[in-house]
């Protein structure tokens, strides 16, 4: 039913006003329906509801919009709700397991993640935060870097593996072929393992070689 206002016109819809976020939440969402393949700024001018040139005032090419896409990423991780007073190894922990988590939510944009850095505020800003807590924890700066971009980088490559697998090389067996050595063991491994299942083991191998440094 078409509302109407008090004289009883019809009252037409509003459409949101044009901004970068509000122009890189629309293309995530469009990319996480169709794929990243199937993207265009065509396809995204239509679901915004304008002319696909009117993008180009806000972004000045495609790559410019998949960084604003990849800025709608890291703000998802709502890195202000983290538990920023937590030991160096439990900040780390949650943030790097709410950024994987953030990611699978999006299989298709992974990719324009892991290929751009994130120049945000709050990108740096959190990331200033981080290294605050490291070196209170004893880190030097340079290793406190170094940390980071190990956990940044173990936990993109980690997700952008899952996300192939979810997407459609799931559909191949991770088994050996039958009569392959070890068969029996691998497929029994493989059959019991979730794909996402040593997230968690790595993660935390990571932080034990970090701390000798640091205790």
């Amino acid at each position: 039913m078409q509302r109407a206002d008090a004289g009883g016109s019809p009252v037409r819809p509003t459409k949101p006003t044009l901004n970068h976020e509000y122009i890189a939440s629309v293309a995530l969402a469009l990319i996480d329906r169709v794929g990243l393949g199937k993207f265009s700024m065509r396809k995204l001018g239509a679901e915004l509801g304008v002319d696909p040139m009117a993008v180009y005032y806000y972004y000045r090419d495609q790559e410019s919009l998949f960084d604003g896409v990849a800025e709608a990423l890291f703000d998802e991780l709502d890195s202000g709700t983290i538990r920023w007073e937590s030991s160096w190894r439990e900040l780390c922990e949650e943030f790097f397991t709410r950024l994987r988590d953030t990611l699978l939510a999006h299989p298709h944009a992974v990719s324009i993640f892991a290929t751009r850095p994130v120049r945000s505020r709050a990108a740096i800003e959190s990331g200033e935060r981080a290294i605050a807590v490291l070196c209170e924890a004893g880190f030097t700066p340079a290793l406190a870097l170094q940390l980071t971009r190990c956990l940044r980088e173990f936990t993109i490559g980690h997700a952008q593996s899952v996300a192939a697998v979810r997407l459609g090389a799931g559909l191949r067996s991770r088994k050996p072929e039958p009569g392959a050595p070890d068969y029996n063991l691998i497929a029994r491994s493989a059959d019991a393992a979730d794909i996402d299942a040593h997230f968690g083991v790595g993660l935390r191998a990571m932080l034990d070689g970090f701390e000798r440094p640091a205790g």
